[in-house]
């Protein structure tokens, strides 16, 4: 008569084995693929001839962006714009625009990265010229009304130009700062033009 003990050997044996193969079927076993197409990067619409305007708290528009074309993943709820337009508007200050070959626009529409030659214009004041500005790609914040890029840059107003590398565009402020490399040759507002 065989003793519990060298009956449970061989037991403990196949328990721990059919362990095993239990553990490698689904340690090996691919997850099934879902086909609702939520993990592809594949566009839910697409908008020709789109326009977007933003009011502030207070009914006043604050900004229009305008594109040729508008293309929304539901994935990551970005949005790909082609030739996208942007008018910034405040009756204080002069109209500042940017454009692009193209831009991302980030899911809560707050960041706007542009590319591809990009350019920015503010309006002329009774006191200056219009600015003009022109670099690869800019990174905007459009809520905090700034742009950033670490790219070459180049502004030109009237006579005066201006190069860099790098930028911050504070569009409240007014102000431009370029990061390194300036050069730049500016005329004189007092200049007088000889006869």
């Amino acid at each position: 008569m065989k003793t519990w003990s060298s009956a449970a050997f061989p037991i403990s044996v196949l328990t721990v084995l059919a362990g095993l193969t239990f553990w490698l079927i689904h340690a090996t076993t691919f997850p099934d693929e879902r086909s609702d197409g939520k993990d592809r990067h594949d566009p839910d619409y697409v908008i020709t001839g789109m326009e977007i305007r933003k009011l502030t708290k207070g009914g006043e528009l604050q900004y229009i962006l305008t594109a040729t074309e508008s293309t929304h993943y539901p994935d990551d709820d970005s949005t790909e714009i082609a030739k996208p337009y942007l008018t910034y508007l405040n009756p204080s200050k002069p109209t500042l625009y940017l454009s692009a070959q193209r831009a991302h626009v980030s899911a809560d529409g707050e960041t706007v990265q542009l590319n591809d030659d990009v350019r920015i214009k503010r309006d002329p004041t009774p006191t200056r010229a219009a600015l003009f500005g022109y670099m690869p790609d800019l990174t905007v914040q459009t809520e905090a009304e700034t742009a950033t890029t670490a790219s070459p840059v180049t502004f030109t107003q009237g006579a005066s130009w201006l190069k860099g590398v790098g930028m911050h565009l504070d569009n409240k402020t007014q102000t431009y700062v370029l990061e390194s490399q300036a050069t730049g040759q500016f005329e004189s507002r007092k200049a007088k033009s000889k006869p």
